[in-house]
Parts: structure tokens; sequence; C-alpha cells
């Protein structure tokens, strides 16, 4: 239901003839063939790039695997959290001097995704001066390494392997740059408190704001690196003020200021917060089964194409109106295929 909205089903069994004859006239007119199964499987089924590419020309062939096929690990399976792992996200998040942990979003699975529609988009647009399609292959180890190119530059400027920093910044180069406790004590009730590391504009702000101005000149945060030294002494001094408070009061006055401060919301929150359901961030749709169901939205807005978002299909849901708009098929065509598990 939550990734499968605006969408349509049908079913087809490509381990029978019938369900592989109908993939190929769907290849026929089809303009982009997306597939993620296991290392080799689509070849099997008779439906590599090459296969693909002898139906129609001009199709973009996208493939997402976990590894690149060519690779020491290419016949390997993954999964998000393995391709967080070998792609270095779990390697840099953690509390220091503790163990990997895996970041709570599915940076590998959504993240590779979005990389694969880049390279989608990218390959329809050549293909307008072109008229041939081509072959996208992105490996779920090396989109998260793209997404960690931050810890590239901790390396470079360290000249050593990035520890695990808790909140702090890879680089290793801010203070403050953590979650401070606010009030209410909840799991949740908390802050996130960044201060630029190019200049001393931020800390300033943030001083007056919490009314400690004499910070600004004390010589153990004077200047950026003196503050990231001292960051534990800071981030006391800190807690202290947004103790006594609640985390969107918290996050209010000092946004207000000119300071980067961000509460820590759940999805709860989030969920039924007036103003992204106003936007359009959260939606209610009506799914034939759930009944009424909110769920993100999406997060892209265009001028020019404004789309509501629908529920997601039931499997097979669209079988009757896509091959019959397709192939011309009846109702009891479509029928007896399914009475013959075609579909």
């Amino acid at each position: 239901m939550l990734l499968n909205a605006n969408k349509k089903s049908v079913t087809c069994d490509l381990k029978s003839e019938k369900g592989r004859q109908l993939l190929r006239r769907m290849i026929e007119r089809g303009d982009v063939f997306v597939e993620n199964f296991g290392p080799g499987v689509i070849e099997r089924l008779g439906f590599g790039y090459g296969a693909v590419r002898e139906i129609n020309p001009r199709i973009i062939y996208a493939q997402v695997k976990g590894f690149a096929p060519e690779g020491p690990y290419g016949k390997f399976l993954s999964f998000d959290m393995i391709a967080q792992s070998v792609g270095g996200s779990l390697a840099t998040t953690g509390e220091k001097g503790g163990r990997p942990l895996k970041p709570g979003p599915t940076i590998a699975d959504t993240g590779t995704g979005l990389h694969t529609a880049i390279g989608i988009l990218a390959a329809l647009y050549q293909r307008q001066f072109t008229g041939r399609g081509q072959r996208i292959e992105v490996a779920m180890q090396e989109a998260v390494i793209n997404f960690g190119r931050i810890a590239y530059g901790a390396q470079a400027l360290w000249g050593r392997v990035p520890p695990r920093n808790g909140n702090q910044s890879v680089l290793g180069t801010s203070a403050p740059s953590e979650v401070y406790p606010c009030k209410g004590g909840g799991p949740n009730d908390y802050c996130y408190i960044y201060t630029t590391r190019a200049g001393n504009h931020h800390w300033a702000r943030l001083c007056r704001v919490i009314g400690r101005e004499a910070l600004i000149e004390d010589p153990r945060f004077t200047e950026p690196r003196d503050r990231f030294t001292h960051r534990e002494e800071l981030d006391a001094i800190i807690a202290a003020w947004t103790s006594e408070r609640d985390k969107r009061e918290v996050m209010e006055l000092l946004g207000a200021a000119g300071v980067p401060a961000g509460a820590v919301f759940d999805t709860e929150e989030l969920l039924h917060d007036p103003f992204l359901r106003a936007r359009g961030m959260f939606v209610t749709v009506d799914h034939p089964v759930r009944g009424q169901f909110t769920m993100p939205g999406w997060p892209v807005k265009m001028s020019d194409s404004q789309v509501p978002v629908t529920a997601s299909p039931l499997l097979g849901q669209h079988n009757e109106e896509i091959y019959g708009r397709w192939f011309g098929y009846a109702g009891a065509e479509v029928r007896a295929l399914r009475d013959q598990k075609v579909i």
C-alpha cells in the first residue's frame, strides 16, 4: 500500500510460454523495462537485455542488483541492510567506540531506486535524439557509496578511516552538532542543534538566544576548532537550556534566530502534522480492502504536473483493463488466461 500507489497491476506467469508471450507483446510497445530479480534470474526466464532489445530496440532496460554483476560478489543476494553494510553506511553510523548501526531509512532500497529513475529519465531524453534505447544498471552497493561522499571527504581531511561519531557530522569538525534533551522526557523529546564550521555567525546567534553572550568571547569556544575540542563542555551548557523547554519551542526559538535546529519528530507526529496534511505530503486514499488509509504522498511539487495520489492496486486488479486495451482481449479471453493460471 505504501510503495505501489498510482500504479496498475497485471499478473503474468513467466514460467509458462503463454505468459512469456504476453510479456513479449508488452515489450513491443513499452518504453521502460525494469527488473530486480536475483542474479541471473531474468536471463534464465529469457528476458535478458539482448533478448528484450531484439524485440524493441527503443526500450530502456533498467536493472537493479545488489552488486556489480561482473564483480567478486556479483552472484550474491542483497537487501537494504546488506547494501548499507557493504556500501559504507554502517561503518559511519553509531556511537563513538560502539558497534556499527543500520540507519533507519531504507537508504539502499529507496536510494538505489532513485538513482535508477534518474538513469531512466536521462535515457528517455537521450532517446529523443538517437532513437535508441539503452541498458541502465545500478548496483545497490554503489548507490550507497555515492550517498557517502562526505565520508570520503573526512578520510581525505584526516588521513584515516572516519570513526563513528554518534550525532556529529562525519567530517568531525563541528560543534555543537548533537541532539539535546528537551522537556517531556519521552523517547523523542530531543532537538538537533548544529552550527556551521564555516564561521561564528550561527554560534553567536545561539549564545544570544540562550542568554549566554559571554560564551562568544570564551577562549574555549572562540573558533569552530575550539568548540569541537571542547564539545563535551559545550553540550552540557546547551543541554541545560534545552531541558527546560519542549522540543518545538527549542526549534522555533533557534530557527527564528537563524540557528539550524530540528526537533526529533516521530512518525505519529509527522502523520498528523496539519501543514504537511494541507500540503499533500500526507494523503488519505480509499483502498478496496483496507478502506481509508493515510500515507506519505509525493514530495516533488511540479507546477504543471499535479497528479492526485490513488490507492495501490490489488494484485492483478487491472488484468482485464490492460490486456484488453493493449491487446484487444475480450473479458472471456482474460478469464480463460486466468483459468489456465497464465495470469
